[in-house]
């Protein structure tokens, strides 16, 4: 069972959201919260996947961010946003936010991309913007996007691609015919040899080299 936060300001959004992901199979809220009550609920849950709203009025969505990554052993993230604010996105992003999901998902979607968060994948929505990759990956320190990834042994940029896709380590296990250990360990060498450190910081970056093939639907 993948146990699920919601954290929104808006009451309707909670309802909305816990009414979609109960009645899909295997997903359960376990809670929904306001900023202010988020760290709380997140510590005492102890979810396996938290929807955190970008912008509240009550406290900043990039705070609670921090604050939930900063926890041990850290649920997965992903940021409920309208796409308004290209300098949120980006910022999201540096804090370790493993995902994107808009507020006005097809509820029939809405469970698989909670499933894909929480078996490791990756969920950008078509709506992170060319700008938005551009300055995360500008304000990042280091070498160059293609020098990093001229880092990766073959293997390595294989389990990107597809980490990049979206795949999970147990998909990309079953993929190229290795163990999930040993995903894990190529998993942590491209983190490391890219200087990310996140799936969705390193999912950038193979956007960015243009290892992916161009869909409709990023």
């Amino acid at each position: 069972m993948i146990r699920v936060i919601v954290v929104d300001d808006e009451a309707l959004v909670r309802s909305g959201f816990r009414l979609i992901l109960d009645s899909a199979a295997g997903i359960e809220v376990v809670a929904t919260a306001t900023g202010a009550q988020a760290v709380r609920e997140i510590s005492l849950q102890k979810p396996d996947v938290v929807l955190l709203d970008v912008r509240m009025p009550d406290v900043d969505g990039l705070t609670v961010l921090r604050e939930v990554r900063a926890l041990p052993n850290p649920p997965v993230v992903a940021m409920l946003t309208t796409f308004d604010s290209d300098e949120y996105i980006a910022a999201a992003l540096r804090s370790g936010a493993s995902g994107f999901l808009l507020k006005d998902t097809d509820p029939e979607q809405l469970a698989h991309l909670v499933r894909t968060l929480a078996g490791g994948g990756v969920v950008l929505s078509p709506k992170v913007t060319r700008s938005v990759v551009d300055r995360f990956l500008d304000s990042g320190a280091g070498s160059p996007t293609s020098a990093r990834i001229d880092k990766l042994s073959n293997r390595e940029r294989e389990i990107l691609i597809q980490l990049a896709e979206g795949l999970s380590n147990n998909d990309i296990a079953a993929g190229v015919h290795l163990s999930v250990g040993t995903v894990k360990d190529h998993v942590s060498a491209i983190f490391t040899k890219l200087k990310v450190s996140t799936r969705v910081q390193a999912a950038l970056l193979a956007q960015q080299a243009g290892l992916l093939a161009p869909r409709d639907d990023r």
